[in-house]
């Protein structure tokens, strides 16, 4: 009965840890792109159950089997499928598509995002929306002249008909072992990378939202509540047994 409560108070941890997991992705639900972390339900172990017996040379016991010690949330994990393009006319404003991440220079050093809300500081430079320089395929700050910029999809930036930057855009064809989240909508390489853009288109006027998916916000209380639910049970049995043992002659 014991075994009954930890494998039921396991699940009630789990859940509390996929319900953190959920207020984050709540939280930034509308930040442009944003990607999802989550994780999934593993068995936590086994144990083996035995039955009395009987034999020539007397009293036994026997396996019949294993039982389950509960359930327990396994490392967690960002899903890195392209979000929804939404328009917002800003000529700042860069969203890519495919398997590119803009390069910018944090004060931790280089990084990736997908969140291409750009602006012009006072001295022209290129910055994020948390003042972090945005940086070329040369590895160095973005500074723009006086003009409107115009972007194509490879990530060149033409001001007055004159190339003055190319986007630092490295792609990952395998992000989720490539890339380490460090909160929020940055990424640190785990790989050494290169400028590339064969594989990622990069729209101007627009922003990429969050790949967030909102119906599976909504699940996974009932779960909870369950658990929950099973322990409550296990103790009233629990409390019972030993009534019922304690007045046993």
């Amino acid at each position: 009965m014991l075994k009954g409560i930890y494998a039921s108070v396991s699940a009630m941890l789990a859940g509390i840890n996929k319900q953190a997991l959920k207020a984050h992705n709540t939280a930034n639900l509308d930040t442009p792109g944003f990607k999802e972390v989550f994780t999934a339900m593993q068995e936590a172990g086994k144990t083996e159950v035995f039955q009395p017996s009987s034999s020539a040379i007397g009293p036994m016991v026997e396996s019949i089997g294993h039982i389950g010690l509960g359930v327990r949330t396994t490392e967690t994990k960002t899903k890195f499928s392209d979000g929804e393009l939404e328009v917002t006319n800003q000529p700042l404003d860069f969203a890519l598509q495919g398997k590119g991440f803009f390069k910018i220079l944090t004060t931790e050093g280089e990084r990736f995002t997908r969140d291409g809300r750009f602006s012009r500081d006072a001295t022209g430079m290129l910055v994020t929306v948390d003042g972090f320089k945005v940086l070329d395929s040369s590895g160095n700050p973005i500074i723009l002249i006086d003009g409107d910029p115009i972007l194509d999809t490879k990530g060149g930036i033409f001001i007055n008909g004159n190339l003055v930057a190319q986007l630092g855009i490295s792609e990952f064809s395998n992000p989720e072992i490539e890339l380490k989240n460090e909160g929020g909508n940055q990424f640190i390489a785990l790989v050494s990378v290169t400028q590339s853009t064969a594989n990622t288109t990069i729209q101007q006027g627009f922003l990429e939202k969050s790949n967030v998916n909102v119906v599976d916000l909504m699940l996974g209380t009932k779960s909870y509540q369950a658990a929950q639910i099973m322990v409550q049970n296990q103790d009233e049995l629990l409390g019972k047994s030993i009534s019922t043992l304690g007045k046993t002659q």
